[in-house]
């Protein structure tokens, strides 16, 4: 079976215009996360002030663009052969409010949202990754399932999210919100930070064709459900468990062959407490755990692929970051959180995610 390789990545947050300038201020200790008053309710969020809607563009297909197109700036991509797949929740969900209910804006359905920035890009075929908070991972396991039966050369994937009152009010609803920078795993844990961001990566199956000075590939996934409500994660974690195990038997590996996690931590009491028994029913409740929200806050549709870069970061400088807002263990269960900047070889890391619905992902990727 063909062999996926990451091959080039860009990203943009509050934090910075490229990888190098997200990565450099995460490992400073830098945070996205300023107070918003963006509703009725003022609340804690990470968010792109001068990302700004054109007469051609709105202002996330705008941000998806910035992602996007340093990579295909310094590549040449084959527009037959390439397939762009767009990762987002909500794409162009402010569009509500500029059309009367009868003749809605053909863009505000995320597949034509899509072809418009793929046409863009001077590519011709666009796919959506939307399934909650795993769509940037669940976005690159479709990726790589493609590219491995054949279907393209090559995939770009761009994982984007902006904030509007319709997406903070909802989480407003469900009380979700954390009224002070978020907190993952930590005891006084409160609730989610949203957050705005994009990130990119361009996945193939020639590495040969493209230069790079490092290689890295994705070698194994598992998916899951666990049914237990439309927005509270399980109670036992054994389905993020499941969907870590499947990633594991397609790696081939075991457990102790895993270096460091980039957890899911969004810092909401339920989803930390599942993810850190998923964490030890599989295995891994020693191996270093590193949350990032605490940096970009919630990116919803961009978080698998924001995270996933940065963890990839990791690897190549081989040390871990600091997961910001933990201080006091908050959960049940023991789990080695990093707490720092240090030194850690790295070979092989895992990524999780959970979202709402029950949907559990989980993605290895190694270094060669």
């Amino acid at each position: 079976m063909k062999t996926v390789w990451v091959v080039g990545d860009s990203m943009i947050s509050p934090l910075g215009e490229t990888t190098a300038a997200n990565y450099q201020n995460v490992r400073a200790g830098k945070s996205g996360i300023t107070k918003v008053e963006l509703t009725e309710l003022p609340f804690y969020a990470s968010t792109i002030a001068n990302l700004q809607a054109t007469t051609t563009n709105t202002r996330f297909e705008n941000l998806v663009l910035q992602a996007a197109q340093p990579i295909v700036i310094q590549t040449t991509l084959p527009p037959d052969k390439t397939l762009f797949i767009l990762s987002t929740t909500k794409g162009n969900i402010e569009l509500l409010k500029s059309e009367p209910i009868i003749g809605l804006h053909p863009r505000l359905a995320l597949h034509a949202a899509a072809s418009h920035v793929a046409q863009q890009l001077g590519l011709k075929n666009s796919l959506v990754v939307s399934n909650a908070c795993i769509s940037g991972v669940l976005a690159l396991i479709t990726a790589k399932r493609l590219l491995q039966n054949g279907e393209y050369d090559h995939a770009l994937v761009v994982g984007a999210d902006v904030l509007s009152p319709f997406i903070v009010s909802g989480f407003q609803c469900l009380q979700a919100m954390s009224s002070e920078p978020c907190k993952p795993f930590d005891k006084d844990r409160s609730g989610i930070n949203l957050g705005e961001g994009a990130a990119a990566l361009l996945l193939t199956t020639t590495p040969e064709s493209f230069p790079t000075s490092h290689k890295i590939k994705l070698t194994g996934f598992g998916l899951s459900n666990d049914a237990n409500h439309i927005s509270g994660p399980s109670r036992t974690g054994e389905e993020l468990a499941s969907a870590i195990a499947q990633a594991f038997t397609q790696a081939k590996l075991t457990t102790e062959q895993i270096d460091v996690i980039s957890g899911h931590g969004t810092a909401t009491l339920f989803n930390d407490e599942m993810e850190a028994k998923a964490l030890t029913l599989a295995g891994l409740n020693q191996t270093p755990l590193t949350g990032l929200k605490g940096y970009f806050g919630h990116t919803l549709g961009a978080a698998g692929v924001i995270e996933t870069i940065m963890a990839m970061q990791g690897m190549l400088q081989n040390e871990t970051v600091d997961t910001k807002g933990y201080t006091a263990h908050g959960v049940s269960v023991p789990l080695n959180i990093t707490q720092g900047v240090k030194s850690q070889s790295q070979k092989r890391i895992l990524k999780t995610a959970s979202g709402f619905g029950g949907c559990n992902a989980a993605l290895i990727l190694e270094q060669e």
